[in-house]
């Protein structure tokens, strides 16, 4: 039987009104490509139609497989969920939104497959990143504040860890993400810790990238949470979980 060789992870929460245009960009982005795929969209409780035009869509299309979890878990646990259940040589996961084009895989996965790199990681802050659609000021200067905390508390050497496009290799995702704890928009730092702590190799690089309007992520709410997530991840090491 050939290999899987990409999995694409979607996480999705009360996405109705964006699942359908992703999942028709990806399917069709996968649909040229000469090796065997998948995606994987984890459902995490939505409470309005995104369920149901998941499982539309998924019983419609090979290759699109459809994880549901009961009530909201969280963005990290979702993700978690669907990596570990991906079969694919190389698993990238993205937003519902789709806020990085599913076609800057193309310049991701050269790094993974060819020249030695564990991880990668889409950047909207290095140069020749492309924002067609800024975010709000503050909340662009928020992100800057967050990524220079972490880069003080936990690592340094990343400069965007928050974009959500990021790809990872078979055998790293099972030691990477078995071990994740955060289950909140924070997950990506600590995914991204481990990988420094096992001593995976990543690689920033700049991507396309759109500011949806729609984005769930309250600026003092989920900052907070985020931070107080850093200290977590900090302490969680110094007490051996990892």
């Amino acid at each position: 039987m050939k290999e899987c060789f990409l999995s694409i992870i979607i996480p999705a929460y009360n996405e109705e009104e964006r699942i359908l245009p992703t999942l028709n960009s990806v399917c069709a982005y996968l649909s040229k490509q000469d090796y065997l795929s998948e995606v994987i969209v984890v459902d995490d409780g939505s409470v309005d139609n995104t369920l149901k035009k998941i499982n539309e869509f998924s019983n419609s299309k090979d290759g699109v497989i459809l994880l549901k979890n009961k009530i909201n878990k969280g963005k990290g646990y979702s993700v978690k969920r669907g990596m570990l259940a991906a079969n694919g040589r190389y698993i990238f996961f993205t937003d519902a939104d789709l806020s990085t084009p599913i076609e800057e895989i193309d310049k991701c996965l050269p790094y993974l497959n060819a020249k030695g790199y564990d991880v990668v990681i889409g950047s909207r802050s290095i140069p020749g990143a492309d924002i067609m659609v800024h975010q709000p000021w503050y909340r662009e200067k928020m992100g800057k504040i967050f990524n220079f905390i972490i880069r003080l508390v936990l690592m340094g050497g990343l400069i965007d860890t928050q974009c959500g496009f990021k790809g990872f290799k078979r055998d790293v995702v099972k030691k990477v993400f078995d071990k994740c704890r955060i289950t909140g928009f924070a997950f990506d730092v600590e995914a991204l810790y481990l990988s420094r702590k096992f001593h995976f190799k990543i690689k920033e690089i700049p991507i396309r990238w759109r500011n949806s309007t729609l984005s769930k992520v309250s600026p003092v709410k989920h900052s907070l949470q985020m931070f107080k997530d850093l200290i977590v991840i900090r302490m969680n090491d110094l007490k051996g979980y990892y």
